[in-house]
């Protein structure tokens, strides 16, 4: 298909690939997301296309290999259409089998369902499996069912219709006031409003204007602007034109993470084929505007993500952020205005042009519309990517979704907003998840991480954790940020290693206070959110650290003692061989000798924990 010149040409263009397609035919679905490529899903994809070589014989079964389906610890996932048969952890050997017994003949493999985690039911409806039965897939939900290296796809499931109706039916001006209308908040972390955000750049003053696609996803465990930019990076790109004809740019940028090769090449691919067919670059669709987007790879600093130090590092600096007396929306990109958003923002526009503010505003909390998809991992039994209305609480998240916490054990926290965010004690369950009641209780929303902790937890050492990285993270540019994390992460090694006193719980929240009010950026202005957090609804727990020398969870090292049970030790002599500086003295039991019970010398004890791994009486108690 050459160039199209006109939203008539889209529309035909649009007809006729539907009308070539079947609703009713059979297809396979491959998730080809980075989760599911760790799993192996290339072996699945060869195996179903070798099967449907020799057994389709011109029964026109499809198969498509497409982005995350979110449920990425149960990958390679395969889904069967039209019926949205669901099996999971697939291996090539299952391929025949699900062929021969599904495609075929209607039958289901129940060794590879979903099982319920508490019913042992088997579930067939990948609808009907608790970790999407509550969603809200408005944003995520084509990931599962188009191939993002073919715009065809894309495009007939609706696919830039809305850039039609914003081209060819709105004023620039109009966009903006149905952005505004909307409530459409930043899903970057920040949680500003876009609309106002655009219309302050449309004012500003000068001809050349840029807008930016923030895909500098770096906090821990958090993937989700990776697997939109992966499995549908074309949504993201008719939100980014969109925004472009709104604030009166021409010329746009992808700024994404290094560390994300796929989306690299997936939009790659997306930008390619939108100026083939005349979705971007000159006359777009011959409405006289003209805008065209290109890649910039950032280097993988965590601090790269601020507005301001990304922008630096497209115009070739050093990724440090500066001060914003001007905003970027004013002086940006190389002194000129520059709106920037994230990924996931971007990708709410076409659904807010092409359905409206009025649906959109009917979903999430009065201060918090739309939707949010977050990173559910750490100590729940279904991790994976997650999209649910805004106010929806952390109990329907965690037990609802997640499935619970594995092994029976308690929640003890969850914690939000990346390495940034706060924790959230287990007494506030109940609390929905929205921009202000994050914000209001300690934590953010940071960019979307959503980590839960179980009674195994050490509180005090998470906050060490945090601290760790977000010190090395630092750019350094201002003394605050740059040495109050690094002497908060000091503090709390000293009370992890038994050395802590009662005046470092406020010297804590003295530097606390002081990193978040004096730092140029936000990575410093939001970095004690976990040592503030911890400290207010944790206390008890440092101050066990500091008191008794205890760690409640078990976890940090310096303070475990390890004691062999004598009435329970077989003096069998694993834990001796095991123990790597010899600590460990008895004699072991044999037929003809009665042996003496095992015990640890506490002096030459590193408290490594290789004699309570070995121990298989569980005679060794750890203290």
């Amino acid at each position: 298909m050459g160039r199209l010149s006109s939203p008539q040409e889209l529309e035909k263009y649009r007809e006729g690939i539907r009308r070539r397609r079947d609703p009713h035919q059979a297809f396979i679905t491959v998730c080809g997301g980075t989760g599911c490529h760790a799993s192996g899903c290339h072996a699945v994809v060869d195996a179903f296309k070798k099967v449907i070589q020799e057994k389709a014989k011109g029964n026109g079964v499809g198969l498509r290999v497409t982005g995350c389906h979110g449920f990425c610890e149960r990958g390679p996932l395969v889904v069967l259409h039209p019926q949205k048969v669901l099996y999971q952890r697939v291996k090539p050997e299952d391929a025949p089998k699900i062929f021969e017994e599904t495609v075929l003949n209607g039958k289901i493999v129940e060794s590879l369902l979903y099982e319920h985690p508490t019913t042992g039911e088997k579930i067939v409806s990948e609808e009907e499996v608790p970790f999407y039965k509550k969603q809200m897939r408005i944003i995520f939900g084509n990931n599962g069912s188009i191939d993002p290296a073919q715009i065809e796809d894309y495009l007939a499931v609706g696919g830039y219709q809305a850039l039609c109706k914003a081209l060819f039916s709105m004023k620039p001006e109009e966009v903006i006031r149905e952005v505004k209308k909307a409530n459409l908040r930043g899903r970057g972390g920040g949680g500003f409003p876009a609309g106002l955000k655009w219309e302050q750049c449309r004012n500003a003053p000068g001809e050349i204007k840029y807008v930016i696609c923030n895909a500098d996803e770096g906090d821990p465990g958090a993937y989700m602007d990776r697997s939109l930019l992966e499995g549908n990076p074309h949504s993201v790109l008719e939100g980014m034109i969109i925004g472009a004809y709104a604030i009166g740019a021409h010329e746009g940028y992808v700024f994404v993470r290094h560390e994300y090769p796929l989306a690299v090449v997936n939009i790659g691919i997306a930008i390619q084929q939108a100026r083939e067919l005349g979705l971007l670059g000159k006359e777009i669709l011959g409405s006289g505007f003209s805008f065209d987007v290109q890649i910039s790879r950032g280097g993988g600093a965590f601090v790269a993500g601020e507005s301001t130090a990304l922008m630096a590092t497209i115009e070739g600096n050093v990724g440090e952020p500066r001060a914003k007396h001007i905003h970027t929306v004013i002086s940006g990109l190389w002194d000129r205005p520059t709106n920037l958003n994230n990924v996931e923002t971007w990708a709410n526009v076409p659904l807010i042009i092409d359905r409206g503010a009025d649906w959109y505003t009917q979903i999430g909390t009065e201060g918090s519309k739309g939707t949010k998809i977050f990173s559910l991992v750490g100590k729940v039994n279904n991790t994976g990517l997650v999209e649910v209305p805004m106010g929806i609480t952390l109990r329907e998240i965690v037990y609802d979704i997640g499935g619970g916490i594995p092994g029976g054990k308690k929640l003890k926290a969850v914690q939000t907003g990346g390495p940034s965010g706060g924790c959230i004690p287990e007494s506030l369950i109940d609390l929905p998840v929205d921009f202000d009641r994050l914000t209001e209780v300690g934590s953010m929303m940071g960019s979307g991480g959503m980590i839960v902790m179980d009674e195994s937890t050490c509180m005090v050492d998470v906050a060490k954790y945090f601290m760790n990285f977000l010190k090395d993270e630092s750019c350094g540019k201002c003394t605050s940020c740059r040495e109050g994390t690094r002497r908060m992460h000091e503090i709390l090694m000293e009370i992890t290693e038994g050395r802590g006193t009662l005046d470092h719980l406020d010297l804590l929240e003295e530097l606390g206070w002081v990193t978040a009010e004096a730092s140029l950026c936000a990575l410093g202005g939001t970095a004690p959110n976990p040592v503030l957090s911890t400290l207010r609804y944790f206390r008890d727990e440092y101050k066990e650290h500091i008191l008794n020398k205890r760690c409640p969870a078990k976890v940090c090292r310096a303070l475990l003692k390890y004691r062999i049970l004598s009435d329970v030790c077989t003096m069998c002599g694993r834990c001796a061989k095991a123990c790597p500086v010899e600590a460990i003295s008895g004699k072991v039991k044999t037929k003809k000798e009665k042996g003496i019970p095992f015990k640890i010398d506490e002096q030459k004890c590193i408290k490594c924990g290789m004699c309570f791994e070995s121990c298989k009486f569980e005679a060794i108690e750890v203290q």
